[in-house]
């Protein structure tokens, strides 16, 4: 489908999402950055929320509000707990459609090449370099693997990983774990 849009520019790297978003930001020319995951969408006020919460020279990036693409009681309170969670912690998920100052991205280095837990690792080296926004706005993400895995299970296993990886875990580890359990 990317390559049949006119407005898109497919690029190719080497796997892994961390190598993946480096590599767009790379190729990219603007002075924002916005990493927005296949199966989500961003609201249509995204533009101008964004061009309001970056007119603060001290927002050095952020993230969405995320909601799911299949209402339902289940996805109503994850996705509430991870909105809370997120604007406790100022720690964002891929989901959220982090965004970034190309100026911010840069000095921190881009994305860590790790297999797993990239988006943890940048939004706690961002929040590190001055204010994030956190922006009620919401992403609509596929609520896909919450409903193919169980939600319960999804939410023990993020949590254990997360954990884990909180107390110093590799990265290349928890992801051999995260491929034993799926």
């Amino acid at each position: 489908m990317a390559a049949r849009a006119r407005s898109v520019r497919l690029l190719s790297s080497l796997p892994g999402r961390a190598r993946q978003l480096n590599a767009g930001a790379a190729a990219a020319a603007g002075d924002v950055f916005l990493f927005l995951h296949a199966d989500s969408h961003l609201p249509p006020s995204a533009k101008r929320v964004l061009e309001d919460t970056l007119s603060d020279p001290a927002v050095v990036g952020g993230r969405f509000d995320v909601c799911f693409d299949r209402p339902s009681m289940w996805g109503a309170i994850i996705s509430t707990l991870m909105n809370v969670r997120s604007r406790i912690s100022r720690i964002s998920t891929g989901d959220q459609a982090i965004f970034v100052r190309r100026q911010v991205f840069e000095r921190l280095g881009g994305y860590s090449d790790i297999p797993i837990m990239e988006d943890i690792d940048f939004s706690t080296r961002l929040k590190q370099a001055g204010r994030t926004a956190a922006i009620r706005d919401r992403v609509m993400t596929s609520f896909r693997r919450w409903e193919r895995d169980g939600p319960l299970r999804t939410i023990l296993l993020m949590w254990s990983l997360r954990f884990l990886y909180w107390i110093g875990v590799s990265p290349h580890r928890l992801t051999r774990l995260y491929a034993a359990v799926r």
